[in-house]
């Protein structure tokens, strides 16, 4: 946090080491929780009754069951809201546009890469570091602690699995195949694959801490993002593009359309969420509760393959 109040110039009487005396001095209207995906349960059940809105930075949960609890903590008339970044990304919000506008017809299958070099590669504002500060910070980092939810499959499946339902139309798996690579010496993975078995088709899922650039300075190969096929069509969109690539039955050359820049209420998420409160409106998407927990069952599912190496079905 403190690379964090510099960085930002939050002055010194607005930064707080106690929850307690935040939440009781400054009587917020919405809390922002980034901690450990471990925590997230613990520190929503503990910011609630205070009644404040809450937005959780993605992930979910660390599981099913925490994100469930989650949910049932928030007081009556509270709103609880999942952020995932790639929501407001120009590309995503485009090949969803034209999901919706039947362009390639039912969805099949959806494909994503994500990651990047790795989580300490980048502070506050994405600040990169060195491979010395990286080397130093890996032994006592929450991202390289299993008990604390670390790893790249939690970390990043929840991107593809929940953008996925939401391109796929709040549809959910009857099952998931998952493997993981875990590096000699480390007790989380940093590359996981995951297979998605729904009833109209596949769709893989795949996250990587070791990219060889950031997405959002070079996109390395292959590229973050999604390709997704469907009865009439294929689109690919890759983060941060300024486009998507589509194929139609009527076009079958590949083709570029225009992702125009996202349009207020949804350049961010404290504007969306400002938004929804101001028109008492639950959050659509991928940062509501309803598409957020089908993703999170998907990572559920995921991470009880790896564990057991083999095929499971969904139990949420």
């Amino acid at each position: 946090m403190e690379e964090a109040i510099r960085k930002l110039g939050v002055p010194r009487e607005r930064s707080f080491t106690d929850c307690r005396a935040c939440l009781e001095k400054t009587k917020p209207d919405v809390v922002i929780l980034c901690p450990a995906a471990s925590k997230h349960g613990e520190w929503v059940k503990k910011v609630a009754p205070y009644g404040a809105h809450i937005m959780v930075e993605k992930p979910f949960a660390a599981s099913l069951k925490e994100a469930d609890a989650m949910i049932k903590a928030m007081p009556k008339g509270r709103t609880l809201m999942v952020n995932w970044p790639l929501q407001w990304v120009r590309s995503h919000r485009k090949a969803y546009e034209l999901i919706e506008a039947g362009v390639i017809g039912d969805v099949l299958n959806v494909w994503h890469f994500g990651g990047n070099r790795g989580p300490l590669w980048h502070g506050a504002d994405k600040d990169v570091k060195t491979a010395e500060q990286v080397a130093k910070e890996k032994p006592h980092s929450w991202f390289y602690q299993k008990a604390r939810g670390g790893g790249s499959l939690l970390d990043y499946l929840g991107y593809g699995t929940t953008l996925g339902t939401w391109y796929q139309g709040g549809r959910r798996p009857i099952e998931v195949t998952a493997t993981v690579d875990a590096p000699k010496g480390l007790e989380v993975d940093e590359h996981s694959i995951v297979v998605a078995r729904y009833a109209h088709g596949l769709s893989k899922f795949e996250t990587r801490w070791g990219t060889f650039t950031d997405p959002w300075t070079t996109q390395p190969q292959p590229k973050c993002g999604f390709v997704i096929t469907g009865t009439d069509g294929t689109i690919s969109n890759y983060d941060y593009d300024d486009f998507v690539t589509v194929q139609t039955r009527r076009k079958p050359a590949a083709h570029r359309v225009s992702a125009p820049a996202t349009q207020a209420p949804h350049q961010n998420p404290i504007q969306y969420l400002i938004h929804c409160l101001e028109k008492g409106k639950p959050p659509e998407g991928p940062v509501s509760l309803r598409v957020s927990r089908i993703g999170q069952e998907i990572v559920d599912a995921a991470v009880r393959s790896a564990k057991l190496k083999r095929t499971v079905k969904l139990t949420g």
